[in-house]
């Protein structure tokens, strides 16, 4: 991926260990090198390139590849484009995704409970995690169509509705995602040229609604709007799945809206 993803020049903690005063430089051994590697990972907001982890952490740029390597193999890493950013199982166990929003699950879980009552569908909500969508809650409604982030509760950003809506009110992680060209297509419905989802995210900035129409997989549609934090910006969206033959999109969008606009207005009293 471009240099714009990740900027070689933002500076990073460093991460490896300090020497006493006169003594020489121990030589750190694989663990405490995997170590640092995941401490400078796991203090990066975006995908970390290697150069930027070898100056964090002071390995040479072979030995942090090779680490980094099975760091990823394992699922404490993940590739993220031409970066790095931590894998799945690492952010399970501290529990990175749900601290991206501390404090407001007690908020926002009643306005999802309210959504999925008056919808009866799938609901989701979604926070970004480098290039995807992490669902961080998801109520599951009747006559639900399989998706293939029921496992990983994470999904592409290009081809679905939680994704689009936070790629469109977010420039930022627009840009880094743009900076590809093409996208991976999911179903003979997915849009994968540069174009057609910058179209596609200029209406959702228009009408305020994203929408996925079996962009992700077959039978699925999906409907979804940006839920703003206090400071004015983006911080997740609200989505509703359901089967594309029967979903009243024109309705489900409304509602979905309607929550999310309530939602930003319950944290901005709350912050």
């Amino acid at each position: 991926m471009p240099g714009n993803t990740a900027r070689d020049e933002s500076p990073l903690v460093h991460v490896g260990p300090a020497p006493a005063a006169g003594q020489p430089s121990p030589q750190p051994g694989i663990l405490e090198r995997g170590i640092d590697l995941l401490l400078a990972l796991s203090a990066a907001a975006r995908p970390v390139t290697l150069a930027q982890l070898c100056r964090s952490t002071s390995l040479p740029k072979s030995t942090a590849h090779r680490i980094l390597g099975v760091l990823c193999s394992r699922g404490l890493a993940a590739r993220a484009g031409g970066g790095y950013l931590p894998g799945e199982l690492l952010g399970s166990m501290a529990g990175v995704v749900r601290g991206r929003i501390p404090g407001t699950r007690e908020v926002v879980l009643p306005y999802l409970l309210y959504l999925f009552e008056t919808t009866r569908q799938t609901v989701n909500l979604a926070v970004p995690s480098g290039l995807e969508a992490r669902y961080v809650e998801r109520l599951y409604g009747h006559n639900r169509v399989g998706s293939p982030s029921d496992a990983v509760d994470r999904a592409p950003l290009h081809c679905t509705a939680t994704g689009k809506a936070l790629l469109a009110y977010d420039p930022a992680l627009r840009q880094e995602l743009l900076a590809q060209g093409s996208f991976e297509r999911m179903t003979r419905r997915t849009i994968i040229s540069l174009a057609g989802l910058e179209r596609e995210l200029a209406q959702v900035r228009r009408f305020g609604v994203a929408y996925a129409q079996e962009e992700y997989a077959e039978g699925l549609a999906c409907v979804a709007a940006p839920v703003f934090g206090p400071s004015g910006r983006i911080c997740m969206s609200v989505g509703v799945a359901a089967p594309a033959m029967a979903a009243p999109l024109a309705r489900l969008g409304m509602s979905v809206r309607g929550a999310a606009q309530a939602i930003s207005a319950a944290l901005l009293a709350a912050g």
